[in-house]
């Protein structure tokens, strides 16, 4: 279904569940009281400016801003005036207090090797690489591309490239030779930060043979630097390639961070287009720094006790936001590891929980999935006595994966933050607050401060209580990208074209009678079937809820009689699916939603077509079911061999 259809969308899940929590956390909790949130959540709706200046103090300025707010969406600005730097925030004003000698960054190698950089020892790698990038001719304005794994130079670059204003377009560390080209050539980077590798389930991925093919399709590419991690042989181009350690040796220590406009760009990040080219999002410093700083002490209740682990890789947006720049703006000690989840076997992440004595855990749907299918035996073997928060990010949670985190993992004590928000939002927008939030299973529950959401019809029309529709923003906020880099004109139309004076990017929700948000997928994924507009998402949890079921994918093919017909692609837990287990799934879904909903086509597949941050690409699944070649972007596909695979199992 397009963006462009009208209408609401008929929700059909149902979930009465609801976890209060305890009291112990509340009475510690950084915002511990309804009233308090109620408060705050209305200070900003009605005065934007009073309440984000005052929350502005937060961060360290060189000049105050003239003004907090001015324009309207589409072309907002945030603290004209104002002078900062990102890095500043993040490093040299905790070397005023005891925090310089606490750990920023723990970090565990996937073949075991560790690193602890203590707030000093961080700042003074930054300062040293941010004069390496002077002495390759970068200045302030350029644009410099990060491909690597996730070790922590990745963060140290990062911060060395916000500290002297160049800003930095990471791409993950696993993209081809042609995706790094067109990123690289549509920024301009003038310089390209990679490793030899990096270490994946065992096996080294090798990074600088690709910067090295894209190279020859990269022009304004001057420099590569280059990581030694692995220790693989590489091509080293005299003149152009230089290995980070020989640079490193003589740099200065200290390095003074330029003054930048509030306004400055911090960053580009590359989201996949359903189309064409990938969408260079860009954020800029101030409102970035103010919503990633707050969000991070509201929705994960940061204590400067606290390690905090958030597993997502830093070339996705979660790992900008919330394990380099909100944690460390928080003075908070950030966890980084480098491998897969399920090396040298399925009980890594929990080994690391125990090890670390992790309080904070913050990791996606697809992970909790793929958690359940391997057993509970994993998690039961590690201590996870240390947790005291879980956060979930990237997708809708189905309510039984919800279940299974809280129970097995939260030891049914932990809070769960189920976080919605974008890669173009920079931070969290609807999440439970974990000292007030009764949690229900499936929902993001409530916005938070700053945030002003409606759901709403094509026309612009609020829907009713339990009707669902699109999700859009009606008020601008700090940390929202300001345009896509090169193509202002493409921003205004995908992000503000659809619905008059809001932001909406593509997502569907509901509110029930409780005023909790429940974000029904992308509204591309919602059916049309036999004229009622149903939400995949809510198909999806009802197949997962079934014993054998580890994960689904729901999509539409063309229908003769009902226009559009449901096409289920299950992965289960264990075995083959057979003719038996499909009339039993048929039979599941129709009692837990109704003959409506009842599916066409079940097909079983050992794995989906998932990018490469873990979201199933249904829009590829739509091809498959439709019997089409695709011709979409798949620059961000994970694994090109399970569309091929469904294709044969088709044929």
């Amino acid at each position: 279904m397009s963006q462009s259809s009208a209408g609401s969308i008929e929700s059909v899940l149902q979930e009465g569940r609801k976890f209060a929590p305890r009291a112990e956390f509340t009475a510690r909790a950084n915002i511990s009281s309804e009233a308090e949130y109620e408060k705050m959540w209305n200070r900003a709706k009605d005065d934007p400016a009073g309440f984000w200046g005052e929350l502005a103090e937060n961060l360290t300025w060189f000049k105050k801003y003239d003004s907090v707010l001015s324009g309207n969406m589409p072309d907002t600005k945030w603290f004209n005036g104002g002078k900062i730097n990102a890095s500043v925030q993040c490093l040299d004003r905790h070397l005023t207090s005891w925090r310089k000698n606490k750990a920023a960054i723990i970090w565990e190698g996937e073949p075991g090797d560790t690193r602890v950089l203590r707030y000093q020892d961080l700042y003074r790698e930054v300062c040293q690489f941010a004069n390496v990038l002077k002495s390759l001719g970068v200045k302030t304005g350029d644009r410099v591309t990060l491909y690597m794994p996730m070790i922590p130079e990745l963060a140290i670059a990062m911060l060395a490239c916000a500290r002297i204003g160049a800003t930095h377009s990471i791409i993950f560390g696993g993209f081809s030779a042609d995706a790094i080209a067109d990123r690289n050539n549509d920024a301009k980077a003038k310089v390209v930060v990679t490793a030899d590798g990096g270490w994946r389930r065992g096996k080294v991925v090798s990074l600088k043979a690709a910067v090295d093919e894209s190279m020859e399709r990269s022009p304004s590419v001057e420099k590569v630097v280059v990581v030694r991690r692995t220790g693989s042989d590489v091509t080293m181009t005299p003149d152009r390639d230089f290995w980070w350690h020989d640079l490193m040796q003589d740099a200065d220590t200290d390095c003074d961070p330029v003054e930048l406009d509030s306004e400055h760009p911090l960053f580009i990040l590359y989201t996949s287009g359903s189309t064409g080219k990938p969408k260079g999002v860009l954020h800029t410093t101030a409102g970035y720094m103010l919503g990633t700083m707050m969000t991070s002490k509201w929705v994960f209740d940061l204590k400067d006790d606290d390690t905090y682990w958030c597993t997502a890789d830093i070339g996705w947006v979660t790992g900008h936001s919330y394990i380099v720049y909100g944690p460390l703006a928080n003075g908070a000690t950030t966890m980084m590891y480098e491998g897969a989840p399920n090396w040298p076997d399925e009980g890594r992440f929990w080994n690391l929980v125990e090890k670390y004595k992790v309080n904070i855990f913050y990791t996606a749907p697809t992970a909790i999935r793929a958690f359940i299918k391997w057993g509970d035996q994993w998690p039961g073997k590690y201590d996870l006595s240390s947790l005291r928060l879980l956060g979930s990010v990237g997708e809708p949670i189905n309510p039984e994966a919800w279940m299974w985190y809280h129970r097995v993992i939260g030891q049914e004590r932990c809070p769960i933050v189920d976080t919605w928000w974008q890669t173009e939002t920079g931070a969290i927008m609807i999440s439970p607050l974990p000292g007030i939030t009764a949690a229900k299973p499936g929902s993001c529950t409530k916005p938070l401060p700053g945030v002003v959401p409606d759901i709403v019809r094509k026309d612009g029309t609020s829907v009713g209580a339990n009707e669902g529709g699109l999700l859009v923003m009606k008020q601008p906020w700090p940390s929202m990208l300001r345009t896509l880099y090169g193509d202002h004109e493409r921003f205004v139309s995908t992000y503000f074209g659809d619905i008059e004076g809001c932001y909406f990017a593509g997502d569907g929700a509901r509110k029930d009678s409780d005023g909790y948000y429940w974000v029904m997928g992308r509204v591309d994924d919602v059916l049309n079937v036999a004229g009622h507009r149903l939400s995949t998402m809510e198909i999806e949890s009802a197949l997962v809820s079934h014993p054998n079921v580890a994960e689904a994918a729901v999509v539409g093919f063309p229908h003769d009689l009902k226009g559009e017909g449901i096409c289920c692609f299950v992965s289960l837990k264990s075995g083959d699916g057979n003719d038996e287990l499909i009339k039993e799934l048929t039979a599941h879904v129709r009692k837990q939603i109704g003959a409506v909903a009842t599916p066409d086509v079940i097909r079983f597949a050992t794995a989906l077509p998932k990018t490469r941050s873990g979201k199933i690409m249904r829009r590829l699944l739509r091809d498959v079911a439709a019997g089409r070649v695709s011709t979409q972007d798949t620059t961000t596909l994970e694994d090109l061999t399970v569309l091929e695979k469904l294709r044969q199992d088709e044929d």
